[in-house]
């Protein structure tokens, strides 16, 4: 690894007891400059204390203390450079919080516009076309399209984004984040022209085109899940790097942010369908609507995305040159060209508990979040019994979606919080789901009559906003996180895909069983996913990347034993890891000597490429190069030398 891979943080300054310096008294011949410099490098201010503790070695009191004053510091810095940047431009934190969070998360804007538009476009399709999308019965006694086209709807929307997920996961390990992140622009945008332009001979002719119209777009969409997060994660657009500061204190905030545009594509669908429909139906939102009326808004309500998907296509084939810099770094080090199949091997045989949970956790969420729309339906049918307008159950989304956002956002707020996090805001939104689906499940008939909806619609915002705030933010981030680089795209898009089969099932069940059967089933999924994140799931808030990436390398080299790190401290790792004795060589002091020696072998390296010419820049702009150098200069061939991830490593008994 090198410095920049470390991150550069600032440092503690020279320590005041030069007699002794707990992180470094073991190395020899190191002056406070140095010390402080390699202390900066290798155990940054932000989670080791001024003696060298890591953060979750601390106890309680102390951690408390440690962890609240990085926050409030980072927070002070934060406010004052926002406060700096309102003086010098008024709009520059709105650019700011474009460029850095609404276009990492175009992708997933634009998909969640037209994802959710299905489901919304489908209650005017009924309303309009009567004979075609009406469920057989007292409404639609002689039906014209299949009924099976009609289910379809759902079906095939999500088995292409299964397709993609699965397909465009594998691609993005394989040939490259960028290569994935422009092949899902493209297909979307290719998906959208024939949703526009979808028709047939006959009404059944036109849902059947409109059907494989969603397929294909499908497949563009669920590509979006694993390239945004893992391109997200690993700073696609910027350097490349590791790990910085930065990465440390807000990467879950920095997917998330990019995650929650999700919920700003289902806002402004909503918004422009309810729009569209009141130009086109001459100012009225009531019944009864004209095919006419019915034609445009659905139509141009495609169309406005295809735009903004075209720009995607260009911005990431001009703009995100270096989006896969990060995964050819790591193939790099490990020798490996095209998909690296023995990281898939190793995946499951190191981390298949972890992708059973990141799978199965993701599988129980989106039971929950089709189970919350049935909620929706019941209290707008009591509410509003004599309603036949979709302006209603419009209106009543646009709504919902406001909660969802404030549970996104409250999610972003928190998710890089030590003491609450990734793995407690899981647990605590699928046991509160649970809870608020077995209520009304329980006492169906009570909170179903018109004295008590309003309790009914409260637990259906509730439900909502813990689904956002909990699994469906966690999830996103957690099945990147957890796994290494070379198979990351891979391990997220097949934990995505059995999220959708989730979705899936609860399409096809919910088509089969009573309303009060779905309270009745809905509730235990939460249950299951809080069980498994609980016990499979390890905690990564607060786990610094880079981390991961050193253990995976002793992994690929045979010698995962030899790792002391922090990615296997007792706090990274799941209940099920821990009992399994995966934490037993977790050694502070044993890991400081290897990564100062792990940046020992790369300078003496870096040294014989530029006795070769080969490398002439790496380390010139580096402000610690001089003190790192002449360090190593020093003790080269002498007392300092040790043992790097390559070479061979001395007893813990001889560095004690």
């Amino acid at each position: 690894m090198s410095v920049r891979d470390y991150g550069l943080a600032a440092p503690h300054g020279p320590n005041m007891d030069t007699e002794r310096h707990v992180a470094t008294e073991d190395i020899h011949g190191m002056s406070p400059q140095e010390a402080s410099v390699f202390q900066s490098i290798l155990k940054p201010d932000d989670i080791y204390d001024e003696n060298g503790q890591y953060w979750a070695d601390m106890p309680l009191m102390k951690r408390l203390r440690f962890v609240n004053g990085v926050d409030a510091a980072e927070a002070k810095k934060e406010l004052t450079s926002i406060g700096r940047m309102i003086k010098a431009d008024p709009l520059s934190p709105v650019h700011y919080y474009i460029r850095n969070m609404v276009i990492p998360g175009a992708g997933l804007l634009l998909e969640g516009y037209v994802l959710f538009s299905i489901g919304n476009v489908k209650p005017l399709f009924q309303s309009t076309f009567v004979r075609c999308w009406q469920t057989p019965g007292k409404k639609n006694p002689h039906p014209i399209c299949n009924l099976t086209w009609i289910y379809a709807v759902d079906y095939l929307e999500i088995c292409g984004i299964i397709v993609g997920q699965i397909l465009v996961g594998i691609i993005g390990d394989w040939i490259g984040r960028r290569w994935g992140l422009i092949q899902d622009a493209t297909v979307m945008f290719i998906g959208l022209i024939m949703l526009t332009a979808s028709w047939g001979v006959t009404q059944n002719g036109w849902v059947i085109c409109y059907v494989w119209s969603l397929f294909f777009y499908g497949i563009g969409v669920g590509g979006e899940y694993p390239m945004t997060a893992t391109s997200g994660m690993e700073n696609a657009v910027g350097s490349g790097k590791v790990s910085t500061r930065d990465d440390r204190l807000h990467r879950g905030r920095k997917v998330t942010s990019a995650f929650l545009m999700q919920g700003w594509g289902q806002f402004f669908n909503q918004v422009i369908l309810i729009l569209l429909l009141l130009i086109f139906h001459h100012g009225s939102g009531n019944p009864p609507y004209s095919k006419l009326s019915a034609q445009w808004t659905y139509r141009i309500s495609f169309a406005i995305p295809a735009v903004g998907t075209l720009w995607l296509i260009y911005y990431r084939t001009y703009k995100m040159r270096a989006a896969s810099k990060q995964l050819a770094t790591a193939k790099r080090k490990s020798n490996v060209t095209g998909y690296d199949k023995k990281a898939l091997a190793y995946t499951f045989t190191y981390f298949g508990p972890r992708l059973f949970a990141t799978a199965g956790a993701w599988y129980a969420n989106d039971i929950f979040f089709y189970g919350n729309k049935i909620f929706q339906n019941n209290f707008i049918d009591i509410i509003t019994p004599s309603n036949t307008s979709v302006m209603v159950g419009w209106l009543y989304n646009l709504i919902n979606v406001g909660v969802s956002l404030v549970g996104y956002y409250l999610a972003s707020f928190l998710i890089d919080n030590k003491f609450y996090g990734r793995k407690w805001m899981m647990i605590v939104g699928f046991m509160l789901d649970f809870i608020l689906f077995i209520i009304p499940g329980f006492q169906f008939e009570y909170y179903q009559s018109k004295p008590h909806i309003k309790a009914f619609q409260a637990m259906y915002f509730l439900s909502s906003f813990f689904n956002q705030f909990g699994p469906n933010s966690v999830t996103f981030i957690v099945a990147a996180e957890v796994f290494p680089t070379p198979i990351r795209a891979t391990a997220h898009g097949f934990s995505a895909a059995c999220g959708k089969l989730g979705a899936l099932t609860a399409a096809v069940a919910y088509n089969y069983i009573s309303n009060q059967t779905k309270f009745y089933l809905v509730p235990w999924f939460g249950l299951a996913g809080a069980l498994i994140t609980l016990v499979f799931l390890p905690d990564t808030t607060g786990l610094d990347l880079k981390e991961q990436e050193r253990r995976w390398q002793f992994i690929r080299a045979g010698r995962d034993n030899d790792y002391h790190g922090i990615a296997i401290h007792p706090q990274h790792l799941s209940l099920w890891e821990r009992m399994r004795g995966v934490s037993k060589n977790y050694n502070p002091a044993l890991d400081y000597q290897q990564k100062l020696d792990e940046l020992r072998d790369e300078w003496v390296g870096r040294q014989s490429r530029k006795a070769e010419e080969k490398d002439q820049e790496e380390m010139e702009d580096d402000e610690y190069s001089s003190h790192v150098s002449n360090y190593f200069e020093r003790t080269h061939g002498g007392n300092g030398d040790g043992f790097g991830v390559n070479e061979k490593k001395v007893s813990e008994e001889e560095s004690a």
